[in-house]
């Protein structure tokens, strides 16, 4: 393993960096959404479309590696990422806020679809394991930042603004030797379609972005401050990164889809109890659970899917369907809802995909 660490140690080096900073934008957007409601004299239903436009951005991205990722590396990826916060940064009005959400949710697809695949190959039997570690650091950046927000004032462009910057910094140092391992993906195997593991790809991305783009929102309409709210997202991540990290010593010995199963149990049963009980310890358990879905539902397709470049790009997209359409479909009905309404809607969602799941794990360990 060690041998196998020092040889793609650009890989992983870049792919550590980069995934720290997509967690580091992407956990922006929840505490920033009351803030931006604010600024631009929206309803936080409406602000929701900053949180949309990332996963529109990310399937943009996805595409763009779907017909093109053979020649992209991961100086592209953070080109993108950093021109995105940039954008947001400029607060140049709510629009061009959203389409500057749309370019770094483009360069988040992209990082994603560079460096999954490529780690999975390149570790062989640890592969699943490695992937655990690579989406654990994304964790890392998510906890620290609205932590950082509440630091700065609430104040969302100052937030991205840091980002752009430290994308700009992290691109002079992805050179030529993680390029290269970038390139050094190929299929050894047909393309096989599979829409059920499909179906549960974009249940678990639709929860997921769902709890970190609107969770924040939904305590602070069940009592907890603004403040408070933050500093649960960031515990939110703190459990997401342990259980990623567990994740590294039990994704080889356990099958996926099953560890993805029992994700999904506990999501339901945490979602309920910040339904009936108080929500701030129970949405940190929910960031146990959510942190267990993509790593497990993406290596349990890509074992009935192949190794064919299109894989990944069609995983992600799946998952994206459900990360667009969630949090605006959620965020129109937040304010019909009663104070724990979003709780209640997540908790009988993951509770019957929880139960599809478990009838299914044989077919879907296969």
């Amino acid at each position: 393993m060690a041998q196998l660490i020092r040889t793609h140690a650009a890989l992983l080096f870049s792919g550590i960096v980069t995934f720290m900073l997509m967690g580091a934008g992407q956990s922006l957007y929840g505490p920033a959404l009351p803030a931006f409601a604010r600024q631009f004299g929206l309803t936080v239903a409406d602000a929701g479309w900053l949180v949309s436009a990332l996963w529109v951005g990310s399937a943009t991205g996805v595409a763009i590696m779907f017909w093109r990722g053979a020649g992209m590396t991961p100086r592209h990826a953070l080109a993108v990422l950093a021109l995105g916060a940039a954008g947001v940064a400029a607060g140049g009005g709510f629009w061009a806020t959203v389409a500057a959400s749309v370019l770094f949710g483009t360069g988040y697809g992209m990082s994603t679809v560079v460096f999954n695949p490529r780690v999975l190959q390149a570790f062989g039997a640890k592969g699943p394991s490695m992937v655990g570690l690579l989406n654990a650091t994304f964790a890392a950046g998510a906890i620290a930042m609205p932590l950082v927000f509440v630091w700065l004032g609430s104040n969302p462009q100052t937030g991205f603004a840091l980002v752009a910057a430290i994308c700009a910094v992290t691109w002079l140092f992805a050179g030529s030797s993680a390029r290269a391992e970038a390139g050094g993906a190929g299929a050894t195997g047909p393309y096989r379609f599979r829409p059920v593991i499909l179906c549960f790809a974009a249940l678990g991305i639709a929860t997921e972005a769902s709890l970190i783009g609107l969770g924040p929102t939904a305590l602070i309409r069940a009592g907890s401050a603004e403040a408070v709210a933050a500093q649960a997202l960031s515990g939110f991540f703190v459990a997401f990164l342990v259980s990623r990290t567990v994740l590294v010593f039990l994704a080889h010995r356990f099958a996926a889809f099953t560890l993805y199963a029992c994700a999904m149990a506990l999501a339901a049963v945490a979602a309920w109890g910040a339904a009936v009980l108080p929500p701030v310890p129970f949405f940190v358990v929910l960031g146990a659970a959510a942190g267990l879905f993509f790593p497990n539902c993406y290596v349990a397709a890509c074992r009935q899917m192949g190794d064919d470049p299109r894989v990944t790009p069609t995983i992600i997209a799946a998952g994206l369907v459900g990360g667009i359409a969630a949090p605006v479909a959620l965020g129109q009905v937040l304010g019909a809802m009663g104070e724990r309404g979003f709780f209640q809607i997540v908790g009988a969602v993951c509770l019957l995909t929880a139960v599809a799941a478990f009838a299914l794990r044989g077919r879907m360990n296969r």
